[in-house]
């Protein structure tokens, strides 16, 4: 892809205030600011982070990036291609001289208001899907819910009671059927170890915007694998839509096969630099 494809859209803004946008939505776009993201997501119930970089912001936009829990998007891609990449809440914000230009350091948390503040008060007395439980949870969260295809949620015959943090509660209800939770990009997701959320299969190709050579690699074990996982480490250009738990098909001539997205880094600059991807699979 050549540089001046490189698009992005990020806004910012309190939840119920007034925000801002900022976007680099077409090569004619003089005025587009410099944008230096990196995001850091895995298929963990860890949340996903970002450090976003934008020069010479004006105080108006300051102001909201400073305001308390400050909610940020930002979606980026390819000739109007924008996937969203990022959704989450301002945890750390500075501004220092670069050269002539002011830089704009954003670090933001997945999810970060709706774990740090969610206290439930849930009781059911006698028969109760587990899946009513995280409904609720998630509810009384403020979040989206999604569940995977495969997801089979049971009846507890006893009743279910939490007092305590949402993330408890998704715990225990999680861990009574064997399923997981995490969040991406602001949704809470439910999902069968391994599973995907998304049925459709991408294709990771030199053709497709594969970099280099797959690295082959080890996971070793853990708790619930009794032998090493092995796959691969794949660089390739900037695409969103492949998520964390997504499966791909790999066609090199180094590996060929289907895997699993395990975690994803991208590290993006519309200047200069990077806009690509970093990627872990694991042999489906």
């Amino acid at each position: 892809m050549k540089q001046f494809d490189r698009q992005y859209r990020f806004s910012a803004g309190k939840s119920g205030g007034e925000g801002f946008e900022v976007c680099a939505d077409s090569p004619e776009n003089p005025t587009a600011l410099h944008i230096h993201f990196r995001i850091e997501k895995c298929d963990t119930e860890t949340p996903n982070t970002a450090v976003i970089s934008l020069w010479n912001l004006n105080q108006e936009q300051l102001a909201i990036l400073n305001e308390e829990d400050c909610l940020v998007t930002l979606r980026a891609g390819y000739a109007g291609n924008m996937a969203l990449i990022f959704v989450g809440t301002v945890i750390f914000v500075s501004t220092e001289l670069d050269g002539a230009d002011r830089e704009t350091k954003i670090e933001a948390v997945d999810g970060r208001v709706e774990l740090r503040d969610s206290y439930v008060s849930l009781s059911y007395c006698g028969l109760i899907n587990t899946k009513k439980i995280i409904e609720d949870t998630a509810a009384n969260m403020g979040i989206p819910l999604t569940c995977s295809y495969n997801a089979q949620f049971a009846n507890l015959p006893n009743g279910f009671s939490c007092i305590g943090p949402g993330r408890v509660a998704l715990d225990k209800a999680c861990a009574s059927t064997g399923l997981r939770w995490q969040i991406q990009n602001g949704v809470m997701q439910v999902k069968v170890k391994d599973d995907t959320m998304n049925r459709e299969v991408y294709v990771l190709s030199p053709d497709t915007g594969l970099i280099g050579i797959p690295k082959k690699i080890n996971f070793g074990k853990d708790a619930e694998n009794s032998e090493d996982q092995s796959g691969f480490e794949v660089e390739y250009l900037l695409n969103g839509a492949i998520g964390v738990g997504d499966y791909v098909r790999l066609e090199s001539k180094a590996a060929q096969g289907y895997f699993r997205v395990r975690s994803v880094e991208m590290d993006g600059d519309n200047i200069e630099g990077s806009w690509m991807c970093a990627a872990r699979l694991i042999e489906a």
